[in-house]
């Protein structure tokens, strides 16, 4: 029947939800408590409200801040998806209850935060509504590709939850947690005998012969039955579709599921979880996966502007070394390049391939490759014949010759003889090993 005194557990009553029944303890006692906690917040005149904008969020100088918590530690966002979760629910009550809106307020305010490299979806949950569930479930994976996201069953990701979870690139389960619960549930509660043993007589006035189908106060007939059934069977499609989507399953595998809940052992075995591991743990890998890539974009991106920045690095320099040059007799760019080429030429692999070292010391496309590096290419290639001395030194001019004729030499602005002309890479290096010019 329904229930009058707790407005959050009508919510259920007779209608389709996304939980798991076997955790109906813990659904009905956070629902009571959720009950509780709104009620006092409607007798607050200063409580929050539902707010659409900027607004929504309160200074963490506010109690009411914890009811919309925003967590970021080393870059990650921690998004708690807690307890039973409620549509329309602009809250975040601890371990009880977490609304659809708060999740995505958060995670929207996540992937505008510049302080937010990734978020963690930290879970814990029986299930809940199914309005809501699926609209919130597709804006996220829409902008899951804009910011990695990882979920973290710890214990439990049920249903809705599992829902939820699905959004992420990856799922981790703690060892004793589990997850899925892949199915939809409604209930009819048939009162009519408890009516009549209490000497009630219900009588509905109604207009339209479907009007009343599926009250407590009548049994429920097949038809009714069927079509229940077939709004029930027709959310377990799309929740199957959903989840099928976002985890890159094929959707009979989902459906073969059974809304069974798994283990963290089983889940990872069927494809519903990716990793079994502690939150703790989970979340400081994360954390150091997401500074190595960091890494990683910061050095591509250095490659694919490389051109730029190093032409405005070589015009600075180029001014600057022609300045130095004149009234310090050094170049100190001179300097490093004559220790680089030196270094190249000189080592074991170096001389050993005297043609090839010399070449990949002077020519640009190795200029922003240091030179251990080159070392360690040069140590790859075959050795070189040994050549006469006459051979060797003729050799080494006319490659040096061919160095400088090439056009794809760049001109790195050292200064030059007579009239402050520039070299090439190849002349630089010639100049480098007879050593520093005085300044005119």
């Amino acid at each position: 029947m329904p229930n009058n005194l707790n407005p959050i557990m009508a919510r259920f009553d007779q209608a389709p939800a996304l939980v798991s029944p076997e955790m109906q303890g813990l659904f009905e006692a956070s629902l009571h408590e959720t009950a509780k906690m709104t009620a006092r917040l409607e007798a607050d005149t200063t409580a929050p409200q539902m707010h659409n904008g900027d607004d929504f969020w309160f200074a963490d100088n506010d109690w009411r801040s914890m009811l919309r918590p925003y967590k970021v530690k080393d870059g990650i966002l921690q998004i708690p998806v807690k307890g039973v979760l409620l549509h329309n629910f602009p809250y975040q009550y601890g371990g009880y209850a977490t609304g659809y809106f708060y999740i995505w307020k958060a995670f929207e305010r996540g992937l505008a935060d510049g302080n937010v490299r990734g978020i963690a979806l930290i879970i814990d949950s029986p299930g809940g509504e199914v309005a809501g569930n699926f609209d919130l479930v597709d804006k996220m994976f829409a902008h899951r590709d804009e910011k990695p996201v990882r979920a973290y069953a710890m214990e439990s990701a049920y249903s809705a939850a599992y829902s939820i979870a699905s959004v992420a690139d990856s799922i981790t389960v703690s060892r004793t947690g589990g997850v899925g619960s892949i199915g939809v549930v409604t209930a009819h509660v048939d009162a009519s005998k408890m009516v009549d043993e209490m000497g009630w007589k219900v009588t509905f006035i109604f207009a339209g012969k479907h009007k009343v189908d599926g009250n407590p106060y009548e049994a429920l007939s097949p038809e009714v039955k069927a079509r229940i059934q077939a709004r029930i069977d027709e959310l377990y499609s799309v929740f199957v579709s959903t989840v099928a989507r976002n985890r890159g399953m094929d959707e009979k595998a989902v459906r073969d599921t059974e809304a069974l809940t798994f283990t963290a052992s089983q889940a990872t075995s069927n494809g519903l979880a990716d990793h079994i591991g502690t939150l703790d743990d989970s979340v400081a890998a994360f954390a150091a996966e997401l500074s190595l890539d960091e890494e990683d974009e910061t050095m591509s991106g250095q490659t694919k502007n490389e051109t730029a920045v190093d032409q405005a690095a070589i015009e600075t320099a180029r001014a600057e070394g022609f300045a130095a040059g004149k009234a310090e007799g050094v170049n100190e760019g001179a300097t490093s390049e004559r220790a680089r080429i030196s270094a190249i030429v000189n080592s074991e692999a170096g001389q050993a391939r005297p043609k090839a070292a010399l070449k990949m010391a002077t020519n640009d496309k190795f200029s922003a490759v240091d030179a251990d590096a080159i070392v360690e290419m040069l140590a790859d290639l075959p050795e070189e014949k040994a050549e006469t001395p006459a051979k060797q030194e003729n050799a080494t001019g006319n490659q040096f010759k061919e160095a400088m004729d090439t056009s794809e030499n760049t001109d790195l602005g050292t200064p030059g003889n007579g009239e402050g002309g520039e070299m090439t890479r190849a002349q630089r290096a010639v100049t480098l090993a007879k050593g520093p010019r005085k300044a005119a």
